[in-house]
């Protein structure tokens, strides 16, 4: 199982960096990212409401979808408008939509009202699918033009790679050396042994994408100190592995193992994106703060 998921991600990893290539290409509107985007909206709402399908909760996949799509669409529009702050208005956009989302949820539910017992379980199985799936996703998508419409891929892609290097040291550590479990009720297949992993595999991964990329991105730009690579790569391996606990949280409290069967040892699209986007708000702000990269005169 080890060597299927190191293969799997070995094929998966340089088809998603091919796709980002042709949207470096072509211009800071980022079309590729955002069809991508708004498919994995789609899809992640599909999974959260077949996995909330029980007891009381029932969310509706045409609501959840509706809004998810809808966050991630105008998110783009300061982006393709010409905005002089196109990220300010972006993120605006992104929260006014969401709110709206959440009292349109509350409306449609109020209207529709027959009798106790449902309701509220549903609306809050409907917020908390939107937040996660569309909120989330949007806001990992700002990594795109988090320091300028120059940025590119080099910041999306040190979150994407130290998630998934801290996804792969974790569960390697783990297979190879682990012992003692995590949170055993909650994730069995967890241990503290992982966990070091999955935070060595983070730092690893920041470090050689920030210490050997920045150039390929803009010729003026160059390494930041390898202390802040790591700091950085460091932090979203913890955040990344509270994601990856949360999530598995939402699968044990509805009683299923994956959130869907989409590729043989991952799960589904939730299970491959759950570091990740519990990791872009935390990404986001880190590139604000720390210097991650080196500006030559």
């Amino acid at each position: 199982m080890l060597g299927w998921r190191l293969l799997v991600s070995a094929i998966l990893i340089p088809l998603l960096f091919g796709l980002f290539y042709l949207d470096q290409r072509a211009g800071s509107g980022a079309p590729y990212l955002l069809g991508l985007c708004l498919l994995l909206a789609i899809r992640g709402s599909y999974e959260m409401t077949s996995l909330l399908t029980v007891r009381n909760l029932a969310p509706r996949f045409s609501m959840v979808s509706r809004w998810s799509f809808l966050i991630c669409a105008v998110a783009w529009i300061p982006y393709t408008w010409g905005e002089s702050q196109p990220q300010i208005m972006s993120l605006a956009l992104m929260s006014v939509t969401f709110a709206i989302a959440i009292i349109v949820i509350f409306l449609v539910e109020a209207t529709g009202f027959r009798e106790p017992g449902q309701s509220m379980e549903r609306i809050g199985a409907e917020i908390l699918s939107v937040s996660y799936v569309g909120f989330l996703l949007a806001m990992l998508a700002q990594l795109r033009w988090v320091i300028g419409p120059e940025t590119g891929y080099l910041a999306l892609g040190s979150l994407i790679i130290s998630a998934k290097m801290g996804d792969i040291g974790g569960y390697t550590f783990g297979r190879l050396w682990g012992k003692t479990k995590l949170i055993p009720r909650l994730s069995p297949g967890k241990t503290q042994v992982g966990g070091v992993g999955a935070i060595l595999g983070a730092a690893l991964g920041a470090f050689l994408w920030l210490q050997f990329t920045p150039s390929l991105f803009n010729a003026n730009w160059s390494a930041p100190a390898w202390y802040w690579s790591i700091l950085f790569g460091a932090i979203i391996g913890v955040v990344g592995l509270v994601g990856d606990l949360c999530e598995s949280l939402i699968k044990r409290d509805v009683g299923k193992k994956d959130s869907a069967e989409l590729l043989p040892g991952f799960g589904g699209l939730l299970d491959l994106l759950d570091s990740p986007l519990y990791a872009g708000p935390v990404a986001f702000l880190l590139w604000k703060f720390l210097p991650l990269i080196t500006v030559s005169n």
